[in-house]
């Protein structure tokens, strides 16, 4: 009696499973790396009703970052043309929906992690149209930089050296 119910269990999360399996996701997600920033960017191809984001609708071409719109977050000049190259290369600049998490990094590390997963996850949509024109641009490419560790016996900074006494 108890192995039958044991059986029935593991049934329905089989079931289950299968189920989960079977429903595509309504979006597309990559992940970004710059320095220390890494961006979660999950990318709406095709809604049929509006996504909430929070309680504002969102349209198609809407980007989000943190919650807030990209133009909030990268609010400077130089940083929305910067974000917008991925998408304007592609012809893409107003087709999808995305929101994105940021953690981690500054501000410019930050920006460098968005435009990686952009371009990553437009490449999950159409690899052979969209990996050429985004290899040759340099956003496929990680950046590795990251920033040069403290070594022993300098005066707080990685190369620098410490004050000689004097005399």
């Amino acid at each position: 009696m108890v192995k039958d119910k044991i059986e029935e269990k593991v049934t329905k999360t089989r079931s289950d499973l299968a189920k989960a399996k079977n429903n595509k996701k309504e979006y597309i997600v990559a992940v970004g790396r710059r320095r220390e920033a890494v961006a979660r960017v999950r990318l709406y191809p095709d809604l049929k009703e509006d996504l909430l984001w929070g309680e504002t609708p969102v349209k198609k071409g809407e980007i989000f970052v943190n919650k807030k719109p990209i133009e909030q977050y990268f609010s400077l000049p130089s940083e929305q043309v910067v974000y917008k190259e991925p998408l304007r290369v592609t012809n893409t600049l107003n087709k999808y929906i995305m929101t994105i998490v940021v953690n981690g990094g500054g501000r410019s590390g930050q920006l460098g992690a968005v435009i990686h997963g952009i371009s990553r996850v437009l490449i999950k949509i159409d690899s052979e149209k969209f990996r050429p024109i985004l290899k040759k641009k340099g956003f496929l490419t990680r950046d590795s930089r990251t920033r040069e560790r403290r070594k022993v016996g300098t005066g707080g900074k990685a190369r620098r050296e410490k004050q000689s006494p004097k005399r």
